[in-house]
């Protein structure tokens, strides 16, 4: 009898995880096919990299933040510089749709060179650099590490220092390799849209996402497995090579202005901007009160001309 229902059981398990990787498969081609690439796919060494290129004037580079694809910067930011700019928005590494670089996590500096690359084979030389939460600090290693690639930093609401906080449950488990293997599939297969849409509204907090925004994002993107992975491993490493980064701001002399929310309870004013602005030379912040996590939404107008005081800045108008 025990032997039977040590068969049963296992057949039980054999048919659920069936389930999950054909349901989670069917979740992936849906998503791709109601969010298909927004602009074209080049090739910077042995990696895809999707971009989003628009407008004319200056030259300005988007990186999104932890969880997302271009289609962020694409909502609102992205076509209202393009009136003034020439815009390049960039899927970091394992997000939307360029390329995973490895099973580690790419790290800050390798998705620096990444991006920074394919910047230059668009056509932008030396760009104005817009990071956005975990973007602004790639786009800080890109100023540290890549200095004649850029003219000008913009960092949104980026975590820059060292925190104390633990890492977020779900990042624990997803980044191990028993999460990555049985845990990443089944919240591909099973997870909702409305649980989806629940934690955008918490991260744009206390504001609201903007009308349609839940609609045009995406984010079931981030659930296909190579999306949860590579984020997973990022956010993971992210602490680490922030500590190891941070000796490096003093590196930084392009024209530099950080924004930052003073109600972001999810990258921290006090831990992290209002230390940068004493470690690059010359940086401004800009805080913005009461805004949170997402002020290139919540705060149209001062994202706009802080972006604009680095154009000047930079001596590009």
């Amino acid at each position: 009898m025990a032997l039977k229902a040590i068969i049963l059981i296992l057949v039980a398990l054999a048919l659920f995880w069936a389930f999950v990787l054909l349901r989670a498969h069917r979740q992936e081609a849906r998503a791709e096919s109601r969010f298909p690439p927004q602009g074209q796919i080049i090739r910077v060494g042995e990696t895809d990299v999707h971009a989003v290129v628009m407008g004319n004037g200056p030259d300005v580079v988007l990186i999104h933040g932890a969880s997302g694809s271009t289609r962020d910067m694409v909502f609102s930011l992205a076509p209202r510089l393009a009136e003034d700019y020439r815009v390049y928005v960039i899927d970091r590494p394992g997000l939307g749709y360029t390329d995973r670089l490895n099973t580690t996590g790419a790290t800050l500096r390798q998705q620096a060179d990444l991006l920074s690359q394919a910047a230059q084979q668009l056509g932008a030389k030396a760009p104005i650099v817009v990071g956005h939460s975990y973007g602004g600090a790639v786009a800080l290693a890109w100023a540290a590490y890549h200095p004649d690639r850029l003219a000008a930093l913009v960092p949104i609401a980026a975590p820059s220092n060292p925190w104390t906080t633990p890492l977020d449950p779900l990042y624990r488990v997803t980044s191990s390799w028993w999460g990555s293997r049985i845990v990443v599939p089944i919240i591909t297969a099973l997870v909702s849209e409305e649980r989806v849409n629940r934690a955008i509204a918490a991260v744009f907090e206390p504001q609201n996402p903007p009308d349609g925004y839940a609609d045009q994002i995406g984010a079931s993107l981030t659930l296909r497995r190579v999306s949860m992975r590579a984020n997973a491993d990022q956010r993971a490493n992210l602490l680490g090579e922030i500590k190891a980064q941070v000796d490096d701001y003093g590196q930084i002399s392009v024209p530099t202005e950080i924004v930052h929310g003073t109600a972001d309870d999810t990258v921290g004013l006090s831990i992290h901007s209002e230390k940068l602005v004493h470690q690059i030379s010359g940086a401004v912040l800009t805080r913005l009160e009461g805004i949170g996590h997402m002020p290139q939404h919540a705060s149209e107008d001062e994202i706009d001309a802080a972006i604009d005081r680095a154009t000047i800045r930079a001596g590009l108008r």
